[in-house]
């Protein structure tokens, strides 16, 4: 039986082999025990000989981190910054968060930005990480309203600096 053929057997709670999470993940096995050296908060379970065994929760903080890295363009540093910043269980995968009510994803959010101050692009940045450094990964109507009016008010300025030749 195959590692991935077993791995679906499982009970959900059930500790993983690195094989079986690097085929969840479809990375090399090197790459989980990289990104283990980068990222104190994956803990694997050691047993003898060195073998990985990968709780639930450590399979899921994998596929976020991956998820940030390959699909949102974050560096490590950056992955680093927000699991500091957030903690082991604050960072979701914005494939994961449901847009419920009138939040954004920070994903949404930042390019919102980006676009809004084309400008301007030293300052879209700025705002794109202080939006991913939410706990919640999103905004709240209040919060997304704050934004708006900043980014109405920056684009006011962006078009007086034009105006002036600036």
């Amino acid at each position: 039986m195959s590692g991935e053929l077993a791995a679906e057997k499982k009970a959900p709670e059930a500790f993983r082999t690195i094989s079986e999470v690097a085929a969840k993940l479809d990375v090399p096995q090197h790459v989980l025990r990289f990104w283990e050296s980068k990222f104190h908060q994956i803990r694997p379970l050691k047993r003898g000989g060195g073998r990985r065994y990968y709780r639930s929760g450590d399979v899921k903080l994998l596929l976020n981190i991956k998820e940030l890295l390959y699909t949102q363009g974050f560096t490590i540093k950056g992955v680093q910054k927000l699991l500091k910043e957030t903690g082991r269980h604050g960072i979701v995968r914005p494939s994961q968060q449901k847009n419920a009510g009138n939040t954004s994803t920070a994903a949404e959010v930042a390019l919102d930005a980006t676009s809004a101050l084309d400008a301007a692009p030293s300052i879209a940045p700025a705002i794109a990480v202080a939006t991913l450094a939410s706990p919640s990964m999103g905004l709240s109507l209040t919060a997304r309203r704050e934004v708006e009016t900043l980014l109405g008010e920056l684009k006011s300025l962006r078009d007086m600096l034009k105006e002036g030749g600036i």
